[in-house]
C-alpha cells in the first residue's frame, strides 16, 4: 500500500499556487513602481533593459544548482514573468521577418517572451527601417546559420544603419516539407526562403532532384502561398504548418541535426556593461597586401578574443570589402578601447554595430 497522501499532496500544490501567483502579483506591483520611478526622472524613459534582464536569468541558472527543472526550463518562465511586468510598464513593440509563423517570430517570443507586440514585415530591410523610424521599438533579424554562414541581406543593412545591436538569440532550426497533400509525387514545386533551401540541399538533391525550388522573402511566406496552389510545396516550421493549415509531407529535412540560427536584436540603445558581452564591429582597409593582417593585429596584441570575423563587398570599388568583425567584451572595456583607438588611424573605416550580453 502506498505511504503517499495523493489528497494532501495536492493540497500543498494548490496551496503553493497561491503563494507563487502572490508573489507574481508582487514583482508585477514593484514593475509598476519602478514605471512610476523613471517617469519621475525622465521625460521618455527607456523601460527595456537588456543588461538588466541577462543578468536576472543568469541569478536563476545560478540558483538552480541542485532544482529539478531544467536551466533552459526556468529560464522560460522568468522571461514570461519579465515580459508581462514590461508589458505593464510599456508594451514592446518588436518587428521581424514576416508573415507569422517565421523562425523571426520564434526568436521574438523566445528573447521578449509573449507579451510583446508583433510586428511582421516583408524584408529584413523594413524591419531596420521601422526601428530606424521608431515605429518598433525593437527588431529581430537573422545574422547567420551555423552551416550556411552569414545572411547577407542583414550584414548588408548594418553597413548604413545608426541602429546598434543590443541582444542575441540562438534558435535550433527544424525544416518541415509542407503541402495541401500527404503525396509526396503530386508536389511539383517547392517554395522557401533561399538560406532553407541552402540548409536541406542535400535532402532536396536525393529526394526531390528534379523539382523547381522558388525562392521567397521567408519560409512562413512560402507556407501561406502555398495554402491554395496545388502541387506546391514551401519548406518551414511546424509552427507554419499549424497556422496556414497545411500537412506535413517529411520532417526534420535539414542536413544538419544541429542545425541552428543565430539572431540579433537592433535597437536605438545601447546596454552597459555586464561582465560577459560580445561586441560586433565592421572594419574595412584599402585592397593592398597586409590589409587583413593589420585590421586584426591590434586585437591580438591586446589580448582580445575574436569569435567570428566575415567579409562582404564594400560596393564602394572593386575587390574591396568590409569584415563583419565579433569580439569578446564590452566596447567599454579597455582591450577593445586600445585595440580600436590603434585602428583608428590606419583604417578606412571603423563601426560600432553594438555591444550586447552574450546568449
Amino acid at each position: 500500500m502506498s505511504t503517499y497522501n495523493l489528497p494532501k499532496i495536492r493540497a500543498k500544490i494548490d496551496k503553493l499556487d497561491e503563494e507563487i501567483q502572490e508573489l507574481i502579483n508582487k514583482r508585477a506591483s514593484l514593475a509598476q513602481d519602478v514605471a512610476q520611478a523613471k517617469y519621475a526622472e525622465e521625460d521618455n524613459p527607456n523601460f527595456y533593459r537588456p543588461e538588466r534582464e541577462a543578468q536576472i536569468l543568469r541569478n536563476v541558472v545560478q540558483r538552480n544548482n541542485q532544482g529539478l527543472l531544467q536551466d533552459d526550463t526556468l529560464k522560460l518562465i522568468f522571461r514570461e514573468i519579465m515580459s508581462a511586468c514590461l508589458a505593464l510598464q510599456k508594451p514592446m513593440n518588436v518587428a521581424f521577418l514576416g508573415p507569422v509563423g517565421t523562425y523571426s517570430e520564434a526568436a521574438v517570443y523566445k528573447y521578449f517572451g509573449h507579451q510583446a507586440q508583433i510586428i511582421p514585415l516583408q524584408t529584413i530591410d523594413e524591419v531596420f527601417r521601422e526601428v530606424e523610424v521608431g515605429t518598433a521599438h525593437y527588431g529581430v533579424v537573422p545574422v547567420e546559420n551555423s552551416t550556411e554562414g552569414g545572411v547577407n541581406q542583414t550584414l548588408d543593412c548594418f553597413i548604413n544603419t545608426p541602429l546598434k545591436i543590443c541582444g542575441e538569440i540562438e534558435l535550433p532550426i527544424h525544416h518541415y516539407l509542407l503541402s495541401k497533400s500527404l503525396e509526396i509525387e503530386q508536389i511539383k514545386r517547392i517554395y522557401s526562403h533561399q538560406q532553407s533551401f541552402a540548409q536541406c540541399r542535400s535532402w532536396l538533391d536525393n529526394r526531390l532532384p528534379t523539382i523547381e525550388r522558388i525562392a521567397v522573402n521567408s519560409n512562413a511566406e512560402a507556407a501561406r502561398r502555398i495554402a491554395d496552389e496545388i502541387g506546391a510545396a514551401a519548406i518551414a516550421g511546424k509552427t507554419a504548418a499549424e497556422i496556414y493549415q497545411l500537412q506535413i509531407v517529411a520532417e526534420r529535412i535539414e542536413d544538419d541535426i544541429n542545425n541552428t540560427t543565430r539572431f540579433a536584436v537592433i535597437g536605438q540603445t545601447e546596454p552597459p556593461p555586464t561582465g560577459n558581452d560580445k561586441t560586433s564591429l565592421l572594419l574595412s582597409n584599402p585592397n593592398k597586401s597586409g590589409a587583413l593582417y593589420h585590421l586584426l593585429e591590434p586585437f591580438a596584441e591586446n589580448n582580445v578574443n575574436m569569435t567570428r570575423i566575415e567579409s562582404r563587398p564594400s560596393r564602394q570599388g572593386i575587390w574591396e570589402y568590409i569584415f563583419f568583425v565579433e569580439v569578446e567584451g564590452h566596447i567599454k572595456d579597455a582591450p577593445i578601447a586600445k585595440s580600436l583607438h590603434c585602428l583608428e588611424g590606419q583604417t578606412s573605416l571603423v563601426k560600432h554595430i553594438g555591444s550586447y550580453p552574450r546568449r
